[in-house]
């Protein structure tokens, strides 16, 4: 009988049957993601890992750092034996060197469940059994702007993320100015599920509506095909240019809506007098759209509904702050803040949860501990850690020291996929004196770890999906049973945890089953709360699922601030949106100023390296998920990733559609084939992350990666002094046609 289940990309039905996992989409889901179908190659794939694991020289010559990691032989070993080992470890770091010994990263995406969550198990572990652990803030998706919209608009994601929906675009708008575009590979995926994909229609409606989208980047396929939408093709990079350029037409055409300036920002008049020499001339040199289009965008965007969004591509890159808050400048010199289907939104089409009317109650979630240190690195500057412990570096505002961590447990993610310049990664984790991790598959990180216990995958264990945007949660019934000797992450921590005097704490006496029920009793209490009926646990269970209560939509904090900003001020130090900030610019920062500005790239094509690469997410994986599975394969070309280049490119090198070709700069090198089309700017090659590195030769310094994962060449610098966000988006390159044998890839199978 089909049971119900739930991935971050979307709800389905699945059902065992003799040729394998049938998987069926939601049937309210009106546009199912195709991700989908890499799910039933996770039963039971020849990439499990099936018992835990040990690499060969931690087990017989002891922890510390070794540069045999990510090269050396594996051997199987008992469950007691390696928890044992494991126990006496953590305690030996934890008693010498402190909690502030030990890191715990697990960041990922892992699985849509609320309990089986990779991050709260090894932080509640780590909290409970260890004292704490140092921590990473910020993510490797939107780092640069977090912080900096913290400064303009203020901490809350609802003033930035949370201030249109896309029911508003499909009937308000008039013009959506989409600096990176909207792609619906990336608005496919949230976390916790999506119960229904609505963007494509939503922006078919505004369309027929007669609705204008401008897609704004090097890539065509950022706007869906069906819109209309008009592409701007600009270099990586110069999208803070081309807003300048923007902002100069509205201010000397007096386009721009001074009242709106005066009473809801600060700062106007420091940007303003930066703006004089910001031409549509100037923008159109550097972004190569010629001055007279810039201007009649500008006139068309003061003339009409519009929203400016910026994608999280966009500050994935070096001074990655700066387009962001260029774009809240733009928004409000075109005064429509606050307005229905207007105004800024931060990463709309990004994630499937933006644009998402927020659920009436909370989502209950599993408590943490406490960590009795307070200690963090921003989230992409683990090399620097690991590499230079003790270095002081700058952020936000602050001078910070990098600890010297001794133990990382990695639990839910795969830094050897979110991490730039994979060569200099791998350096780094051979620092440590013991890395471990949890992991379903062999993963390039499970074969950088010294301990690798074996971890269920999502369908084979039950679950509760639900995130505070989806009015759907769902009952992830276990759907078949784990390979080998596969355990539940709960399950390992509470066998450590009792190992290390701390099992009762961590377990508070509860098996999964019972936390689940303790996790729908919040959730139910909620709903009682607003005076709605809940069902019985096991009434919820049985059903598969339980619609929940949306909050009504009144124009959120946003819209209040536009009604009444005196009586509803934003969360800023002016209460107004920070145009110039007193704060940032006493920071002293040349990188990042009081006020958006231009900083062109430090890494730009040369004749070495003379493409841009643009390393952007896939279209047919979440990340690095699940590679293995049918739709990720269906679109590799011989088993390797398709490098997009454009044809006048390709011609210069003898390239044609197929052909093996080989990227590289100073930094590695990684095969890939070659797809040619106009659909990528000329001087721009596009190789999506997530397939699993593999490199020719593990101890090579440059690493050659024969799959063809772009991070082997991503350069691993911060955005920037206030934020130290990840620039993995863009770098330089060159690129050839491959001559000579081809090796085989062979990063799904098994080390040992």
């Amino acid at each position: 009988m089909p049971q119900p289940h739930s991935t971050h990309w979307g709800s389905f039905l699945g059902e065992v049957t003799a040729a394998g996992l049938r998987v069926t989409p939601r049937a309210a889901d009106p546009e199912p993601s195709p991700l989908l179908r890499n799910v039933p190659a996770a039963v039971d794939h020849a990439a499990r890992v099936r018992r835990p694991t040990v690499r060969r020289g931690w087990w017989e010559d002891g922890p510390g750092p070794d540069d045999r990691r990510g090269r050396d032989g594996f051997v199987e070993v008992g469950w007691d034996e390696v928890l044992d080992r494991l126990a006496g470890e953590l305690a030996r770091v934890r008693d010498a060197h402190g909690p502030e010994g030990v890191y715990g990263g697990s960041y990922g995406w892992a699985s849509a469940g609320r309990f089986h969550h990779a991050q709260s198990q090894v932080h509640r572990f780590l909290n409970l059994a260890v004292g704490g652990y140092v921590r990473s803030v910020g993510d490797y998706s939107g780092a640069a702007a977090q912080v900096v919209l913290r400064h303009v608009l203020g901490p809350s994601e609802l003033v930035s993320k949370g201030t249109v929906t896309w029911d508003q675009v499909a009937t308000h708008t008039d013009t959506v100015l989409a600096f990176g575009g909207m792609n619906l590979k990336n608005s496919a995926v949230g976390a916790g599920g999506i119960s229904a994909h609505v963007e494509r229609a939503a922006m078919t409606a505004a369309a027929r509506r007669g609705a204008v989208f401008v897609n704004i980047g090097p890539l065509r396929s950022d706007l869906p095909d069906g819109i209309g939408a008009r592409w701007l093709s600009v270099p990586p990079g110069s999208d803070t240019a081309l807003i300048l350029g923007l902002l100069h037409t509205l201010v000397t055409e007096d386009l721009h809506d001074r009242d709106f300036l005066a009473r809801y920002s600060v700062g106007w008049d420091s940007l303003a007098e930066y703006l004089w020499d910001k031409d549509a001339g100037w923008a159109a040199a550097i972004t190569g759209v010629p001055a007279g289009e810039i201007r009649e965008l500008a006139r068309r965007a003061a003339g009409g509904r519009t929203l400016v969004t910026v994608a999280q591509s966009l500050q994935r890159a070096e001074f990655g702050e700066q387009p962001v808050w260029a774009a809240v400048a733009l928004a409000a010199a075109l005064g429509q803040i606050g307005l229905p289907g207007g105004g800024f939104c931060y990463g709309l089409g990004s994630i499937g949860h933006y644009g998402r009317t927020r659920v009436a109650v909370p989502i209950a979630a599993v408590p943490q501990g406490r960590n009795r240190i307070d200690l963090s690195i921003p989230v992409a500057r683990v090399a620097d850690m690991l590499l230079h412990p003790g270095k002081p570096y700058d952020v936000d505002g602050r001078r910070s020291t990098y600890p010297h961590v001794r133990f990382a447990y990695w639990v839910g993610g795969n830094p050897f996929h979110h991490h730039q310049d994979l060569g200099r990664l791998s350096r780094a984790v051979r620092r440590l004196d013991t890395f471990v991790v949890h992991e379903p598959v062999w993963t390039a990180t499970a074969r950088h770890a010294d301990v690798v216990l074996p971890a269920t995958w999502t369908i084979e264990r039950d679950d509760i999906g639900a995130s505070a945007f989806d009015p759907v949660m769902t009952a992830m019934h276990r759907l078949v049973d784990p390979p080998g000797e596969a355990r539940d992450d709960y399950a390992i921590f509470a066998a450590l945890a009792e190992r290390l005097g701390a099992g009762p704490a961590f377990t508070e006496g509860r098996d999964a089953r019972a936390w689940l029920e303790w996790l729908y009793a919040r959730i139910a209490k909620g709903l009682a709360d607003e005076g709605l009926p809940a069902p019985s646990f096991d009434e919820f269970w049985a059903a598969g699922e339980l619609e929940l209560p949306q909050v009504e939509d009144r124009g959120g904090i946003i819209g209040a601030f536009r009604a009444d900003p005196v009586g509803h001020p934003l969360p800023t130090p002016s209460g107004r949106i920070e145009l110039f900030s007193e704060t940032v610019a006493a920071f002293g920062y040349a990188d990042a100023p009081g006020h958006p500005v231009w900083l062109a790239p430090t890494e730009v094509p040369d004749p070495r390296h003379p493409l841009w690469l643009v390393a952007n997410q896939p279209s047919t994986r979440l990340h690095s998920q699940l590679d293995f599975g049918a739709h990720s394969l269906a679109h590799k070309v011989n088993g390797r990733e398709v490098a997009r280049i454009h044809p006048a490119d390709a011609a210069a090198r003898g390239i044609a559609d197929g052909d093996v070709v080989t990227l590289f700069n100073d930094r590695g090198a990684c095969l890939a084939a070659a797809a040619v089309t106009d659909g990528v700017r000329e001087g721009v090659v596009q190789l999506p992350t997530g397939a699993w590195f593999a490199p020719l030769d593990p101890a090579a310094e440059h690493p050659f990666c024969v799959h063809g994962n772009p991070n082997v060449l991503t350069r691993d610098r911060g955005t920037s002094s206030l934020a130290q966000g990840c620039t993995g988006q863009h770098t330089t390159v060159q690129l050839a046609r491959h001559e000579g044998p081809v090796p085989p890839v062979r990063a799904h199978e098994p080390p040992v």
